[in-house]
């Protein structure tokens, strides 16, 4: 497949409105325009009449798929599997996420994430690391045994790692970093997100100052919005500069209360949706191991044997689907929760979550449906289903 085409035929999103009657043209692997028709084209052209064509999409936080799961297989061929995996649902961007684990085993991952990076790994843009400086009180899924303070040689890891790997997010909670560590890692490029956390309303505002950018699972493992103590999920809705993460499977938000998040958001931070996938995805697996711990599927959900949600067994496209039949959100607005708002999070909305000119060509096709049928990276198909266009 060229990295020079045409894809005519489909209605686009764009990533902000809809185009009828346009052709996207595609050169060295980058969005040249979305316009009407060149009967002047002479390259390949790929007919996708009848279908959608929308932005792919960007997950940043997926902890496995495909039977991988990036704490158990923190390795190059890990992070292809799951790369690989998500394709297959319509994410052609994604963070795999290590949750708090032993210092060996973040450090082997930052190496398999640059390592990743440096051979192009498709749908690979960087890592996401959920721990393991977070609050015992709000450990969640996450083994308390292994929640520490963020010291001096963490901080180096994570500053000598960034240019590496171009995107690099760190959930932190207040109990155990300081505000002059998120200062300084937020100074070199690096995302910090706040979860996992007890922390009070004025404390995460004070760490949204110091440059805290996004908020982890919203609702999930954070101190809540009481009428007194707003906690974070007031300080997430109300200052505008944070961006916030939110889990759709019905299962760890209630949906009304995620339509409640979606109004009262302040801008211009968005909430957007992550799947915080486990290695379910894409297989027919009941159980798993994560930190020596038996995790069991079952009914849509993912538990450690005592009833606490460990992750979630859901993808993006059902996560787009979740909040646009279920919450009755607009489609345009539930594809912007799964490619533009993410995109904007990290800062890289000039490559990604758009089809825009000079725009990375990550695109999806879809049925009028929903149902996927083809993954686009960089203007290569890297997933299409066995029923072609």
């Amino acid at each position: 497949m060229s990295s020079n085409l045409k894809i005519k035929g489909a209605r686009i999103f764009d990533g902000m409105e809809w185009h009828d009657d346009a052709v996207l043209v595609i050169e060295a692997g980058r969005v040249a325009s979305v316009a009407a028709e060149n009967a002047d084209w002479t390259g390949e052209t790929v007919d996708a009449r009848g279908h959608i064509l929308v932005p792919g999409f960007i997950d940043l936080q997926v902890n496995g798929g495909g039977g991988a799961l990036f704490n158990e297989q923190p390795t190059l061929e890990g992070i292809r599997k799951i790369c690989e995996t998500h394709a297959r649902f319509g994410t052609t961007a994604l963070l795999p996420t290590l949750i708090t684990d032993t210092r060996e085993a973040t450090t082997a991952a930052i190496k398999a994430g640059v390592e990743a990076k440096a051979a192009a790994i498709p749908g690979f843009l960087g890592l996401h690391l959920e721990g393991p400086h977070l609050s015992v009180v709000k450990k969640g899924a996450h083994d308390p045994s292994l929640i520490r303070p963020m010291e001096e040689p963490d901080l180096d890891e994570l500053l000598s790692c960034m240019r590496a790997l171009g995107c690099l997010v760190v959930t932190i909670a207040p109990e155990n970093t300081t505000i002059e560590q998120v200062k300084r890692l937020a100074n070199a490029g690096i995302i910090i997100s706040l979860g996992h956390t007890d922390a009070g309303f004025e404390t995460a505002c004070g760490y949204a100052a110091a440059g805290a950018r996004v908020v982890t699972h919203l609702f999930n493992a954070m101190s809540g919005l009481g009428h007194r103590e707003p906690g974070v999920v007031g300080a997430a809705l109300a200052t505008g500069t944070l961006f916030a993460g939110i889990i759709a499977d019905g299962f760890h938000v209630e949906p009304a209360a995620i339509g409640i998040a979606i109004r009262s958001k302040q801008g211009p931070g968005q909430i957007f949706l992550v799947t915080d996938a486990m290695s379910t995805i894409g297989t027919d697996m009941t159980r798993f191991q994560l930190n020596g711990r038996g995790i069991v599927r079952e009914g849509g959900r993912l538990t450690l044997y005592d009833g606490t949600l460990a992750g979630a067994d859901i993808d993006m496209l059902s996560s787009v689907r979740f909040v646009h039949e279920k919450l009755g959100l607009p489609l345009e607005e539930a594809l912007r929760m799964a490619s533009a708002y993410p995109a904007d999070a990290v800062g890289i909305s000039e490559q990604k979550g758009r089809i825009v000119p000079g725009a990375d060509a990550d695109f999806i096709i879809l049925t009028p449906e929903l149902a996927l049928k083809s993954s686009w990276i960089g203007g290569r198909r890297v997933f299409e289903t066995t029923v072609h266009m």
